[in-house]
């Protein structure tokens, strides 16, 4: 994947007039990646509304609500009244599109 699931879905909610943050980052001394509350990789904000998103490819969808819904922050996300959401993303033809969104909140 030349552009990162990540990256298309900042691209895609800016898009949409949200300011965008990446929440994601990567350990030095464990070399992991590690999200927000344990799911989380990408903060928007918008007016009074705040979007979480896990962002993946299309195949792993799956997997990464599974991983939200496990996480013992998620009851914690849900009650701050963000909006949860889990991006997969899959090419068709020469373009990325959003194949998948599942909306956790």
């Amino acid at each position: 994947m030349a552009t990162s699931p990540t990256q298309l879905t900042l691209r895609h909610m800016r898009e949409q007039g949200y300011n965008c943050a990446i929440v994601e980052y990567w350990g030095a001394f464990d070399h992991k990646r590690h999200d927000l509350f344990g799911f989380i990789d990408v903060l928007c904000l918008r007016g009074e509304e705040t979007v979480a998103i896990q962002t993946t490819s299309y195949s792993n969808v799956s997997a990464r609500v599974k991983k939200a819904t496990a996480s013992e922050n998620l009851s914690w996300v849900r009650e701050a009244g963000w909006t949860i959401h889990v991006h997969g993303w899959r090419k068709v033809g020469n373009r990325w599109v959003l194949g998948k969104c599942v909306d956790l909140s």
